[in-house]
This record gives structure tokens, sequence and C-alpha cells, in this order.
């Protein structure tokens, strides 16, 4: 009995210790009740502790946290390659400076991403990157040990060059162009070949170029950079400016076009500068290598039309590749057998075909070819800054080379004003056209130093002339892409209409995604 009772009499009291407040266990003659206090104290004595571990945290966060972590992945990247092939990544070596024009045309574009004045739109980062390989060639102390080979120099820029067509030729939506018609094509069109014949005339008789050398670096201005105008436009329809007429669409589509057109002749007249004979034997010459490229970038853009099927995993991974090295092998390869020009074309041929059948996958392919963009486009243009020396320009060339961008660019934008009239749109909408339709930076990147290259290797005698194209490539993205950019941004709000029904916003916003 009194086993039963003590042992019940426990229970209870066990069962009132835990129902009770831990400010109620105070009775030091109960043994129960100091096991109890004691438990509650360590969990109590815990708990401050879990706090710290939860709310500690490194002491640098934020951006400075950012800088650091990039900074150490730079140096790191930097003693993997010297670890690998030694001299080459040291100063004076080409991937030591490859990786300084890189990361100074990153810093370049990301600067300029931060300077923002009220009332006026972004300027475009690709001009950091143009006047950050610019500085490195100009300063005396880092020009020296700032060292990139010419051949691998060009490399780089072909296999960019390749990437912007592919971006041309999967960017072309047959059902957009379809529904502008005769506009889109007559925008595309007109500007570019009025422009390249002006820009021939004036170079001609300003500059003092052969015939051959005009025309090349007529089309090397007559095309305008999509990497300014399409984020422009996109901004604009975004906000619903100039949608019902479909304006931004328009210009989005016609900018692929129209770099299409300025890079063909530029192949043509390549072709043209630096080949023998007569001018019908030459003509002959590049009618061959245009029937080459398309019959070649036919078969292989129907031939990735099916293969991979779609049955297969990573479907878009395989289809990106397939594309980038075909493009790839096609353009250095027909420089490799003399084709100049072939390999653009073919290209240009193979991805519209090619994404013509991917329905929805082309959006996925087009994410990966811009991703390899984003790694090429600082490569690009600060390859491009690092071509132009001060040193070497003679006192008149700067002015003379001005004097010829001003004046096609005036030629250029009246006519593109002319070939909206009777389009439906109004005074304003075609005055924001013509600004709208003026920037130049990828094309004039990638062209202005081709022709520089060719003439190394193959007519060193025409050198100088190649190096005034150049120039005026360089001259042309530094005054367009800025000013165009801000006459875009500036202008859109005033002289477009604003259309405020959300859901055709949005609709025609996915139909700019699938365009792009």
């Amino acid at each position: 009995m009194y086993t039963t009772e003590s042992k019940s009499e426990y229970l209870e009291d066990e069962n009132f210790q835990t129902s009770t407040n831990p400010q109620s266990l105070i009775d030091p003659n109960s043994i129960a009740h100091g096991e109890t206090k004691t438990v509650l104290s360590d969990t109590e004595e815990t708990k401050p502790q879990r706090k710290e571990k939860t709310y500690s945290s490194c002491p640098l966060r934020g951006v400075l946290n950012v800088i650091i972590t990039n900074g150490v992945i730079l140096i790191m990247i930097w003693c993997l390659t010297w670890s690998i092939l030694g001299s080459e990544a040291l100063p004076g070596g080409n991937l030591f400076g490859l990786l300084i024009i890189f990361y100074s045309a990153i810093i370049g574009g990301k600067f300029l991403e931060l300077i923002r004045i009220p009332l006026v739109p972004p300027l475009p980062p690709l001009l950091g990157m143009l006047l950050a390989g610019f500085m490195i060639r100009n300063v005396p102390f880092i020009s020296k040990h700032i060292h990139v080979d010419s051949t691998l120099s060009s490399v780089i820029r072909n296999i960019a060059l390749t990437v912007i067509l592919i971006r041309a030729g999967l960017g072309l939506d047959p059902q957009a162009l379809k529904h502008l018609k005769e506009v889109c094509f007559r925008l595309a069109a007109g500007p570019c070949l009025i422009e390249a014949s002006a820009a021939a005339v004036f170079s001609h008789f300003i500059m003092k170029f052969p015939w051959q050398w005009a025309f090349l670096l007529g089309f090397v201005l007559g095309a305008v950079s999509p990497a300014v105008v399409v984020p422009s436009m996109l901004l604009l329809q975004e906000n619903g400016y100039g949608i019902k007429k479909g304006i931004p669409t328009l210009l989005m589509a016609a900018s692929s076009m129209d770099d299409i057109l300025a890079i063909t002749g530029f192949n043509t007249c390549l072709s043209i500068v630096f080949s023998t004979g007569s001018i019908v034997h030459n003509i002959l010459y590049s009618i061959r290598n245009v029937c080459v490229s398309l019959l070649a970038g036919t078969v292989l853009g129907f031939f990735l039309r099916y293969f991979p099927s779609e049955d297969q995993e990573e479907l878009s991974l395989k289809r990106g590749f397939l594309v980038l090295t075909m493009c790839v092998s096609a353009v250095l390869g027909s420089q490799r057998i003399g084709l100049l020009g072939s390999g653009g074309l073919c290209t240009l041929v193979l991805s519209f075909i090619a994404g013509t059948k991917w329905s929805q996958e082309k959006m996925k392919v087009q994410k990966i070819i811009t991703n390899v963009w984003d790694i090429f486009q600082p490569l690009l243009f600060g390859l491009v800054g690092a071509e132009v020396s001060v040193s070497s320009l003679e006192s008149n060339t700067v002015g003379i080379s001005v004097a010829t961008v001003s004046l096609a660019l005036c030629v250029r934008m009246f006519t593109t004003y002319l070939l909206m009239c009777f389009a439906g749109f109004s005074f304003k909408e075609k005055i924001f056209i013509a600004c709208a339709w003026m920037p130049k930076a990828t094309v004039q990147a990638v062209l202005g130093p081709l022709a520089l290259e060719t003439a190394r290797i193959s007519a060193p005698h025409l050198e100088s002339y190649s190096k005034d194209v150049m120039t005026v490539a360089f001259l042309a993205i530094l005054i367009t892409a800025p000013n165009g950019a801000l006459l875009i941004g500036i202008l859109g709000p005033k002289m477009l209409t604003r259309h405020y029904d959300t859901s055709e916003i949005k609709k025609l916003q996915l139909s700019t995604l699938e365009h792009n």
C-alpha cells in the first residue's frame, strides 16, 4: 500500500511539474523539481546560443563582397592559365592580353551603366567596352604589356560576327515579316543601300578612296545596330509607346534584315577589292560565292530542322551547339579555302531555315546564343577599341572621317523619312523612326577590322585604306551609338502615342520575345 501510494504521488507530482510555469518550480526538497529546473535552465541557456548562430553572418556583404569575390575569381583564372600555359599568361602574352581586355571591357560597360543622368536614358554598355579597349591601346605604360596576336584577334572577331549573324537569322520572324510586308522591306533595304551609296560618293571625293574601297566603306556604315535599337524598342514597348501601329516591332524586325543586306554587300565588295582580274570576272566570282552559300545554308538548315529529333534529351543544348559549330566552321572554313563572304550568308540562311521549324524550342536556342554573345561582346568591342592608335592617325584623318560619317548619316535619316511616307505614320512618328534608324555598333565593330586583317594577310600595300576604314567604323560607333540611344529614349515618349491596353501590351511582348 505504501509503495503504491508513493508511486501515484510521484506521478501526480511529475505531471504537475510538466504543466507548471518554470518560474513556479522553486521547491528545493523535490529532486524531480531540481531535475526539471536543470533541464529548463539548460534549454534557456541554449536559446541565446542558437539565436547567435542564426543571426551570425559574414562581416562583408553587398557590393563589396561581390567585388572581392569577382576579384578572386579573376586571379584564380589567371593562376590556372599561367600554371597550364606559362609565359602566354604573363605580361606580353596573348592570353594575358585577352584577359585584360575582356575584364577591362566588362568593367567599362558596367561603369557606363552606373552613370545615371536624370530624364536621360542610360547609355549602351558597348560604348564603355569600346573606350576601355581604346584606353588600353593608347596609354603608353599599359600598351607595352598588352599584346594580342593579330591572327587570334581576327579569329575572335570572326566568331563574334558569326554569333551576330546567328542571332539575326534566328531573329527573323516570318509571321512578323508577312504582317509588316512592304514597310519592313522598305525600311530595311532603302536606307541601307542609299547610305552605302552616299558614303561611297563622299569617301571617294573627300577621303580620296578608289570606288571599290568607297563602296566597301559604304556597306560598313550602312548597317544599323540591333544591340542599341532592340533594347530601346523593348523599353518603349513595355511602357506602351507606339505599339498600336507596331513601330517597335517594325524596327526590331527590320534591323536584322538591314544587317543581313549590309554584311552581304560588304562581303561582295571585299571579294572584289582583294581579287585580281577583270570586273566581270569579279562579279561572276561573287555570284558563285553567293550560290554556294545559299546551297550550303539551305542543306544544313534543313538538316538541323530534323536532327536532333524532338524526342531527345537536352534538345535545345544540342541544337545550339550544332548551330554554333556549323556556322563558325562555315565562316572560318570559307576564309580558309578562299571563298570570302560565303560563310556569313550560309550562317544567315542556315539559322533562319532551322529556326522556322523549332517553334517554342527556338527561344531556348536563342537564349543559349545570347549567353555566348555575352562572352564575345566585351572581347569584340575591346579588341576593336584596341586597334585604334592615336599616334598613327594623321592630322586630317579624324576630321574628314567625321565629315563622311555625318553627311552619310544625314542622307540616311532623310531617306528613312521619305520611305516612311504613305505608310500610315504621322509626322512625329516618321521623325522618330528616322532618328531611331541611326545607331551603329555591332556590324561596324566586326566589318571594320575584317578589312584590315584581310589587307594584312593578302595585300599589305592596301593596308592604308583598310586603316582608314577601321577609323571611320570606330568613329561611327562613337558618334551614333550614344546619340542614337539618347534620341530614342528622349523622343519616344514625346513623339509616339501611348496605348494603355495592358492585355495587348502583354500579347505584343510575347510576340517580341519569340522574335528575339
